[in-house]
């Protein structure tokens, strides 16, 4: 089941959409691009449109990881991630030899950072930082139910030609 809540009149702090699923679990939505510079100790400006969704009474941890399949960073919140984490480990059988490599190499390069509280910096680990080859400049880019951190020039060479994203909306709709 799923419940959108737009416009609803509710009073949450500059939330623009959240989503109740069946477990009443509230979901934020991110949307966006920012970029940010990174200072010599790898903290960055966690874009304060991101932080607005979450509610600062909320657990505002975030988890950051390397994306398995994009030369990009994930970042999801806690929740998001606890839950996501626990899908994935319901479909795993540790005893598998195979099974528990993943889950290990899953794990890895994980790291939980928690924006200050004024100015809005995190910390992400030089190794991370370094694992997308950031230099000096990352975008962060909102995608649906986590944020993904790019090194900018790679942001701006990640995304498809045109006609092959109008071809694979066609297939979509064809669906």
């Amino acid at each position: 089941m799923w419940i959108f809540l737009e416009n609803s009149g509710i009073k949450w702090k500059n939330i623009l959409t959240f989503v109740a699923t069946d477990s009443y679990t509230v979901m934020v939505k991110f949307i966006g691009e920012y970029s940010c510079k990174i200072d010599d100790k790898g903290r960055v400006i966690f874009p304060s449109a991101f932080k607005g969704l979450m509610d600062s009474g909320d657990d505002m941890r975030l988890v950051v990881k390397k994306d398995i399949f994009a030369d990009c960073l994930e970042m999801f919140t806690f929740q998001e991630w606890d839950r996501q984490s626990e899908k994935l480990k319901s479909k795993l059988n540790f005893f598998n030899e195979q099974h528990a490599a993943f889950w290990r190499q899953y794990m890895r390069d994980c790291a939980v950072v928690e924006p200050d509280s004024k100015p809005g910096r995190i910390t992400i680990p030089k190794k991370l930082l370094e694992s997308i080859g950031a230099g000096k400049e990352i975008v962060f880019a909102g995608n649906d139910h986590k944020i993904e951190i790019w090194a900018r020039e790679k942001f701006e060479a990640s995304g498809i030609p045109k006609d092959d994203y109008i071809s694979i909306a066609r297939s979509l709709a064809n669906l």
